[in-house]
């Protein structure tokens, strides 16, 4: 198992938690440092924040194949390597075990 100091993301980018909250930001048109309490929830609520920067870091040389689908703010969230974060709009039919966003 690799040492916490060899692990990742890949190509430096943002960590899967901040890149949700830049997906919520954009996708509201708000500033991502107004996606904050007391108007949304911290995302701790939903998810642990560093279980889920650790599952997409990366050894050297080696990829993440994880996908991470959550709810947050009345949104699904759908997490993919990469820092690729899809935001979609949540109805009160859906569910999270409904169809891919992305299909």
């Amino acid at each position: 198992m690799s040492s916490p100091d060899k692990l990742s993301s890949p190509d430096g980018e943002a960590p899967p938690t901040q890149a949700i909250i830049e997906a919520i930001a954009a996708h509201e048109g708000v500033d991502v440092t107004e996606v904050e309490p007391p108007a949304y929830d911290p995302l701790f609520t939903v998810v642990n924040p560093e279980a889920l920067d650790e599952l997409f870091q990366t050894a050297a040389g080696t990829s993440s194949t994880a996908v991470v689908r959550l709810e947050y703010e009345g949104y699904e969230v759908v997490v993919r390597p990469g820092s690729d974060v899809i935001v979609r709009e949540r109805s009160r039919d859906d569910s999270i075990d409904g169809p891919d966003p992305i299909e």
